[in-house]
């Protein structure tokens, strides 16, 4: 049976070890590194947790630029975040309850400014996205009736679907609106080829 001294001693030591790992491993990764700057130098900032599916690279440029000034985007590998909020919870306990919704493709703007203004910002950016084969559909996803201007040879496609068609003037019409993709569920092969052939972009 080891004595509880030395069994205390163990378990610091083992704490202080991974401590100095978690240092280590914020030497080596910007983003850690960026986390806790921002985190332990600006005491006062806000976060800001944003779903970034469906952003492209120039979009999201683009919403740097327009943040530029009022906050710092920050992107990275969600278990590299959560290793940097850990390193400070001791200094910083507050952070504990980031790391529940440290989960799925998001990003983290941190930022000192106006929260309602930075919203604002960040909200004008959004733009219509294409629906990708996969993807997780965040909204529900209808596809209008009406005539698609698509030629009736590729009627087969529509009926695979289950969506009521007619032939009008030569071209296929969607007899009636259809809910194509319920909130929550993932996008298929098929329904994402539809979509875009639609020119449907129903993600923002």
């Amino acid at each position: 049976m080891v004595p509880g001294g030395v069994k205390a001693r163990s378990s610091e030591e083992a704490s202080e070890k991974q401590k100095i790992a978690l240092q280590r491993v914020c030497t080596r990764n910007g983003l850690i590194r960026k986390i806790l700057i921002i985190s332990v130098l600006s005491p006062a900032a806000s976060i800001f947790i944003v779903n970034v599916d469906n952003v492209g690279s120039n979009q999201m440029h683009q919403i740097r630029q327009a943040l530029r000034g009022k906050g710092q985007i920050l992107m990275g590998k969600n278990t590299l975040v959560r290793r940097a909020v850990r390193l400070i919870l001791a200094d910083h306990p507050d952070f504990e309850r980031f790391l529940p919704h440290v989960r799925g493709n998001v990003g983290f703007v941190f930022t000192s400014a106006d929260l309602k203004d930075v919203r604002d910002i960040i909200v004008e950016n959004k733009v219509a996205a294409p629906a990708k084969a996969g993807a997780i559909a965040p909204n529900d996803v209808y596809v209008p009736a009406g005539n698609t201007g698509m030629e009736p040879g590729k009627t087969s496609f529509f009926q695979a679907l289950n969506i009521p068609t007619k032939i009008a003037r030569g071209t296929i019409e969607i007899v009636s609106d259809i809910h194509l993709v319920p909130a929550g569920q993932k996008v298929d092969a098929s329904q994402a080829t539809l979509l875009n052939m639609l020119n449907i972009s129903p993600f923002t």
